[in-house]
């Protein structure tokens, strides 16, 4: 199941779901073009706005 045989099955069944997980999210459909918007990376990505370096959690 897993290339790690240190650790327990269930956490070998967790890696499992959450590579199954990663997989389907990357397979959705990329957001849409924001017309007017920011170049770069998406400022929401980790759940609080940046810009210029500077977070701001909402």
């Amino acid at each position: 199941m897993s290339d790690r045989p240190d650790l327990p099955p269930a956490a070998q069944r967790a890696l499992a779901e959450a590579e199954a997980r990663r997989k389907a999210a990357a397979a959705d459909k990329p957001l849409p073009v924001e017309y007017g918007g920011r170049d770069g990376p998406e400022p929401v990505r980790f759940g609080d706005y940046e810009k210029n370096g500077i977070a701001v959690d909402f």
